[in-house]
């Protein structure tokens, strides 16, 4: 069963009104959250194989300070179509993944990172559920099991984690 790992970017900077909302950086807080996340991803086993990543800038700088904290770097592939992309979009993406990749991890943006979440896992009860069901906040991470790639949004989706900066520490 491959994992799907649903990483939203890390906190923005909001310092310079005259960037365009595409090209906000991180904030120092965001820099920390993403480091923190990235360390605790390299400590699973299921690290990304393939990772699809917004070119948003804040995306594109979550995913590098992320990568810096894993042993081994995925495969990367940088899709201009993930900024701000709904649920559907993505699941299209992800069904076009070839079936060997074991694990892929998404990076983009609310609300449709929280709405792909929450349509993963409108069967569950959990209390990691319950918590993505209050905020998914900047740098929040789902880990699901999936049945496959194509199937991702058709049921079946199990979700395993589902972690927060704060709960880092």
């Amino acid at each position: 069963m491959p994992h799907l790992l649903l990483l939203r970017h890390a906190k923005s900077s909001w310092d310079d009104p005259s960037l365009a909302d595409f090209d906000r950086p991180l904030a120092p807080r965001g820099e920390r959250a993403a480091r923190e996340m990235g360390k605790w991803i390299g400590k699973r086993k299921w690290r990304p194989m393939l990772v699809l990543c917004s070119t948003a800038a804040r995306a594109v700088q979550t995913l590098d300070l992320v990568l810096a904290e894993l042993p081994k770097a995925p495969e990367v592939r940088l899709y201009k179509s993930l900024y701000l992309a709904p649920p559907s979009r993505m699941l299209r993406l992800l069904a076009s993944q070839p079936a060997e990749t074991g694990s892929i991890m998404i990076v983009a943006h609310n609300p449709g990172m929280e709405n792909l979440a929450m349509q993963l896992a409108a069967d569950d009860s959990s209390t990691a559920a319950r918590s993505m069901a209050e905020k998914y906040p900047t740098a929040a991470l789902a880990h699901f099991k999936l049945v496959a790639w194509p199937e991702a949004g058709g049921g079946g989706a199990v979700l395993k984690d589902f972690v927060r900066p704060r709960d880092l520490g």
